[in-house]
């Protein structure tokens, strides 16, 4: 496939590597152009080599030009800048996917139309990146794990199988959901890392590194994280979505059902110690994207929803507090989108139409 990669982070080099070995035809951009690589040196289990690039693109446009996929696994505070830069190029047929997604389908496809793009294209999302992966270095990156499971929704849900067909041919491993609020309700960023980051803030701010997921993952942090889980999994029954839930405990399982990175994962990731990291509470990504837009956004749904969620909305006043500002009044809620006062049928035929 002719795919387009947009970004210049863990994600963005883990899938120009991971595709282009797999036969892949990918076109690599990011903003900062001087910076992009020709080749890529991966580090995974099967040891480590230099993977070619099939392009570098100091344009955006030459990056989307013919490309049947385009992947973009930037944070969601980055999704309408990038749709404004996608607006110009994006053209019939053409399938956007984000990993995660934290619900900017819509919010992508609102500000492409907004921008007066007419094209017939999808966006997808998922509720994973399909890599545990962190760059070594400008142009080296290690994966730990691949995904093996990844539910994946499409707005509009017109095109769900356009962009399902398109998606699948670069990731086998996608399992169709109903729409994209339920993929955004598969997100697993905003049920794991708050209580991470939230709850081991003293030792963050204490140490010059820290590795949250080995030394912060403690039982009664493992508890929050469950309980919150049960409410996005609330959140989902309530709305009539359909399991499974892919509920966050069995990531950290070593038997029965398979999780989105498959048994052990979080065994292989604390060992490879790639996570060990500084981390600054009011500007890394686990605050910025998971907490204030994902986390908001969960509590947004509970709330059109009618589900309880005191775990999700204490942690998101916490955040709030570290932040210092309310992250409940942020620009990814139901009520910022202009969705809050929908009733079902209302939302369901805007998942299914688009803008």
């Amino acid at each position: 496939m002719q795919i387009a990669v947009l970004g210049g982070g863990n994600g963005a080099f883990a899938a120009a590597a991971d595709l282009s070995e797999r036969g892949h035809q990918v076109r690599l951009w990011r903003r900062d152009a001087a910076a992009l690589p020709s080749r890529i040196l991966l580090k995974d289990s099967a040891g480590e080599r230099e993977i070619a690039l099939a392009r570098r693109c100091a344009e955006m446009g030459d990056a989307l030009r013919g490309a049947e996929l385009i992947f973009m696994p930037d944070p969601a505070f980055t999704q309408v800048d990038n749709a404004q830069r996608l607006a110009p190029h994006l053209a019939d047929g053409q399938v956007v996917f984000l990993a995660p997604g934290t619900f900017g389908s819509f919010v992508m496809e609102k500000a492409i139309r907004r921008a007066g793009n007419r094209a017939r294209f999808a966006i997808a999302e998922c509720g994973t990146l399909p890599w545990l992966a962190r760059k070594h270095g400008p142009a080296s990156v290690a994966i730990t794990a691949r995904a093996t499971r990844l539910p994946t929704g499409v707005f509009p849900g017109a095109l769900k199988e356009d962009g399902l067909r398109a998606v699948r041919g670069a990731f086998p491993a996608i399992e169709p959901v109903e729409d994209a609020l339920s993929a955004a309700l598969m997100n697993a960023g905003p049920v794991i890392h708050p209580p991470l980051v939230l709850m081991n803030a003293g030792p963050l701010e204490h140490f010059p590194r820290w590795d949250i997921h080995k030394e912060g993952t403690q039982p009664s942090i493992r508890r929050v994280t469950d309980a919150l889980d049960a409410e996005r999994i609330a959140a989902r029954k309530a709305l009539g979505y359909a399991p499974p839930h892919f509920p966050l405990a069995d990531h950290y399982r070593s038997d029965g059902e398979e999780w989105m990175y498959g048994r052990r994962v979080h065994v292989k990731l604390t060992d490879s110690g790639d996570w060990r990291e500084k981390i600054v509470l009011t500007e890394h990504r686990y605050m910025l994207e998971d907490v204030a837009f994902g986390l908001a956004f969960m509590v947004s749904v509970c709330d059109w929803a009618g589900v309880a969620c005191p775990v999700a909305r204490g942690l998101l006043a916490l955040g709030s507090a570290v932040l210092g500002r309310d992250l409940r009044a942020g620009p990814r809620t139901l009520e910022s989108l202009g969705l809050a006062a929908l009733a079902r049928d209302e939302m369901r035929r805007q998942l299914q139409e688009g803008a």
